[in-house]
């Protein structure tokens, strides 16, 4: 079979969970290994060494998540040492809810999080040193809609 745009876009499920209550009880949440960070370079300007877990192009400039130890082997300046938790529950593009709940109970714990939505699921970066007490807060949700 040749691979074309058409055949690519057949075989990706391309919808996920819109209810609430399936998203929170189905809720698995998985500690990535290693410590993530933020960085910012002018636009145009990152080197093609570089992979970063995340890119995204701001009208300020460029900014990267990637790996603490990379960034520092490629001596980058960065910020807000993180640690990086893959929600594994499908959840829509759409869900409604289902990011700002997660996040309004990590801050009844004093916990900020920068929250990144891909396609198939959405990911939490929490401070460094703080990923056992998000795991706690998840899985509590995931208990309370169980």
């Amino acid at each position: 079979m040749r691979l074309t745009y058409t055949n690519i876009l057949e075989s990706v499920h391309m919808s996920g969970e819109l209810n609430l209550q399936a998203l929170f009880k189905s809720l698995k949440a998985i500690l990535v290994d290693g410590v993530h960070v933020f960085i910012t370079l002018p636009k145009n300007a990152v080197p093609d060494a570089i992979i970063p877990r995340m890119r995204f192009e701001e009208a300020e400039g460029t900014t990267l998540i990637m790996l603490k130890s990379e960034a520092e082997a490629l001596g980058l300046e960065y910020e807000f040492p993180c640690r990086m938790i893959t929600l594994d529950v499908h959840s829509s593009l759409d869900a409604v809810g289902f990011i700002a709940y997660i996040a309004t109970r990590l801050a009844k714990h004093d916990m900020g999080v920068n929250p990144v939505s891909g396609f198939y699921h959405d990911h939490l970066f929490v401070p460094d040193g703080r990923e056992l007490d998000a795991l706690d807060v998840l899985r509590e949700i995931a208990a309370e809609a169980g």
